[in-house]
């Protein structure tokens, strides 16, 4: 299991279209992807879910990945989160 914290940079927060991309990228992969804010963890299967969470910038949230390509998942996500994000 890999879990990593990140500070939502994009003053948006996590909305509709990037929560879209991030779905679409963690589908690519076997294994579980989830997202945690402030106790609340929901898969990241879902627009919903990731909604749910109402995740503005400048808050900080915990990807965790389970799975047997935990690792390659994880630096998608990462390059997701430190670089994609900020531009959608």
């Amino acid at each position: 299991m890999i879990t990593k914290d990140y500070i939502i940079l994009a003053p948006q927060g996590l909305h509709a279209r990037p929560a879209t991309t991030l779905i679409r990228l963690a589908k690519g992969f076997k294994s579980i992807t989830s997202l945690q804010k402030a106790g609340k963890t929901v898969k990241l299967n879902s627009m919903l879910n990731i909604l749910s969470l109402t995740i503005k910038g400048g808050e900080t949230i915990t990807v965790i990945i389970d799975g047997e390509d935990e690792a390659i998942a994880a630096a998608a996500i990462n390059q997701f989160f430190t670089e994609q994000l900020k531009d959608l």
